[in-house]
């Protein structure tokens, strides 16, 4: 009988394989997401990294919304836009929208670590 991965191994999976072959400014970008997070919201966050348009921002904003697309939808490999995304947060309710925001920081730990290492 194999043993399903744990919720936290798929996010170190997940994040290993989005890490591979990014840059510095990547890693450096990934270090302040959390605090940015914490700081003015998970909507927000997106949407300014959205408006930067470089590609450490792209990259990394299009890995956390596929992460919570894939979360939330209970798939693997889902990939969303960046506005299906936003007006699936805009719907959420309070709690919804809350565990997006813990998860995203979640898996932001692991982006962190493993850009460092990359």
């Amino acid at each position: 009988m194999t043993k399903q991965p744990s919720l936290d191994q798929k996010r170190a999976a997940y994040a290993w394989q989005k890490v591979q072959g990014q840059n510095d400014e990547y890693g450096k970008l990934a270090k302040g997401a959390p605090a940015l997070i914490m700081n003015n919201g998970l909507m927000q966050t997106l949407a300014f990294y959205q408006d930067k348009g470089k590609p450490h921002h792209k990259a990394l904003n299009e890995h956390m919304i596929d992460w919570l697309a894939a979360y939330f939808t209970h798939q693997d490999n889902v990939s969303m836009p960046f506005d299906k995304m936003m007006e699936a947060l805009l719907r959420a309710d309070s709690q919804k929208y809350r565990k997006a925001t813990e998860e995203t920081l979640a898996l932001l730990r692991w982006i962190r670590q493993l850009a460092a290492i990359n």
